[in-house]
């Protein structure tokens, strides 16, 4: 994360200074200037020198590359110092902290300020306003401010308890600097509640030494019989101590790189960006209402009586589940591995190997009453068979429109699901095997021989089933059918393209669909055209013929729950505004 931590501490004497600060540098790392101004002579002495292990891989040296205090830094001037330190982290000469990441190549670099002249401005400027102007009701707590000019902050003020200080406490802050506003308010919860476990570690070290000088000498009471004089003039040139002395903490300033450190990295790593082009796809947004409906449902479940309940809509993604289970099934080393690969086998692995296995004219038929919205059943003993089954012709569709019974022991209505797995020996009602809104796909065991030479062979691991496909409206041959069908059928037999090509393919075509769905639903169930106008629609979109026409009712059902009401009230609002006038 580019970005800069840092300490900061309101001195009586001097105001707002920045006591310690931790910057990134990304390698290779700048000669002679740059935000660490690092020396070729720093970078051998930091190698010969040993280091400890910290968190995340992060390996932290002392002393660092960069200049010291005594050098040509931007920093405040010696006369500007506090005598006791109180306004200073590192003693003179001291190089800093540095710590290799070496996952990314970058190094975090803690002085007591930065060596650039812009970042020393820009800490500067944020660690006067974080402990003067820009304070939260209490002045104690977070708070977030900044411009695009000089970067935004996260500011994070708080009091160290000093029994020499005026009120027995010092005012200090840890602030967090970047240039991106998005990433730092996204940041926020994470940020304070690490910055939060800083402080109070820093608050419960020094209040351990608050009590232990209270007990020895109290100040209350010493400064109570004292006679008044101003109290800038009555300190005998004590001005404010240092931060390691109210702890008592000698490796304060290496503790607290290591978690600004740790701190830039973590804050860096836990969010990442992801590129999206254009809108959502239709079936994005379906799979969202899903999950957002399925979660309200649990929540909803009080368990009583109501164990049966989520099997009434989970169709979809019980269908997920099963399909991403078997692979991990495979990994398991028990004696049920040989049978468990070779039941992996006989499953269908894409929509081109269905084709192989049904046949041309069988999987057109088949193809074509999924396309149509009409009930596909599978009666087979093997459920995971049937299960790949369905994996494979849901590609065709629209998630919207898939409702899947994996597998059942009793006959499901057409209007609860439109795939269904039957084991072999339920019963069909009569009327179903004979509608031609129904197709019937039974798996048996096939009756040739010679099946063990192509036991393993993937191309013809299911030749041990006979697969017969039945329906009361079969598709004749020399039917055009919808256009969709027979552009998947050319990728289908297209050799040149591999199984992944035939996938986006599908996706560029359900794709092309469902805008084609759009319009039809916007142009009938939003405006309600004339049937003259929508037949003039369908012949400019292309699909004036019947299956077309079928096809597109079919997926109208599967639009999302957002698509529509947006489209109402789109509609609505310019009727009210109207009224209105």
């Amino acid at each position: 994360m580019n970005a800069i931590v840092a300490l900061c501490h309101f001195c009586e004497l001097h105001g707002p200074r920045t006591l310690f600060c931790t910057e990134v540098l990304h390698s290779p790392l700048p000669q002679g200037a740059g935000s660490g101004d690092i020396s070729g002579q720093n970078e051998q002495a930091e190698e010969e020198e040993g280091g400890i292990q910290m968190s995340s891989r992060i390996r932290s040296h002392s002393p660092a590359e960069g200049a010291s205090a005594d050098s040509s830094s931007p920093g405040p001037k010696k006369s500007d110092m506090c005598e006791a330190s109180g306004c200073r982290s590192l003693a003179g000469g001291h190089p800093g902290y540095v710590s290799h990441d070496k996952e990314t190549s970058i190094k975090y670099v803690s002085h007591q300020h930065p060596n650039h002249p812009q970042l020393f401005s820009i800490v500067r400027q944020a660690c006067v306003r974080s402990l003067s102007c820009e304070v939260c009701p209490g002045r104690e707590g977070p708070i977030f401010f900044g411009d695009e000019q000089h970067g935004f902050v996260f500011s994070h003020t708080f009091f160290i308890k000093d029994s020499l200080a005026r009120g027995f406490q010092r005012w200090y802050s840890i602030i967090t600097i970047m240039m991106d506003r998005i990433y730092l308010i996204n940041s926020w919860p994470f940020l304070l509640g690490k910055i939060r476990g800083i402080i109070d570690e820093l608050q419960g070290k020094a209040l351990k030494v608050f009590e232990a000088e209270q007990y020895g000498c109290p100040q209350r009471a010493q400064r109570m019989n004292t006679a008044f004089t101003p109290f800038l003039h009555q300190r005998n040139g004590n001005a404010a101590r240092s931060l390691t002395s109210l702890t008592n903490d000698e490796n304060l300033w290496a503790c607290l790189h290591t978690s600004f450190a740790w701190l830039l990295k973590a804050c860096g790593s836990r969010l990442t960006e992801k590129l999206l082009e254009g809108a959502p796809t239709e079936d994005t947004l379906v799979q969202m209402e899903k999950l957002a409906d399925l979660k309200e449902e649990s929540e909803g479940w009080d368990g009583s009586g109501e164990e049966e309940k989520p099997s009434a809509q989970p169709d979809v993604v019980e269908g997920q589940e099963l399909s991403k289970c078997s692979p991990e099934a495979s990994l398991m080393p028990d004696c049920n591995s040989w049978n468990v690969a070779h039941r992996r086998l006989s499953v269908f692995r894409s929509l081109r190997h269905m084709r192989q296995v049904l046949g041309a004219s069988a999987f057109r038929m088949l193809a074509w009453h999924v396309l149509m919205g009409n009930q596909v059943i599978w009666k087979a003993r093997d459920m995971d068979l049937v299960q790949s089954a369905f994996d494979v012709l849901r590609t065709m569709l629209p998630i919207g429109c898939v409702r899947i019974i994996p597998y059942s022991d009793q006959y499901e209505e057409a209007y609860r699901c439109n795939f269904l797995g039957l084991s072999p020996h339920v019963q069909i009602p009569s009327h179903i095997l004979s509608s031609e809104f129904a197709v019937l796909v039974e798996v048996r065991a096939a009756t040739r021989s010679g099946l063990y030479p192509t036991l393993f062979d993937d191309e013809q691991s299911l030749n041990k089933y006979e697969f017969v496909v039945t329906s009361g409206s079969p598709v004749a041959a020399d039917r055009v059918g919808p256009t969709i069908l027979n552009k998947i059928e050319a990728a289908l037999t297209n050799q040149n393209l591999s199984v992944d090509v035939v996938d986006q393919c599908l996706v560029c075509l359900k794709e092309e669909w469902m805008n084609k769905v759009k319009v039809l639903f916007k142009f009938t169930k939003v405006d309600s055209r004339p049937k003259e106008d929508t037949q003039k629609l369908l012949s400019i979109l292309g699909a004036a013929e019947e299956d077309n026409v079928k096809l597109l009712k079919f997926w109208m059902t599967g639009l999302s729950k957002t698509y529509k009401s947006h489209l109402m009230s789109t509609v609505r609002s310019p009727t009210s505004s109207e009224s209105r006038n």
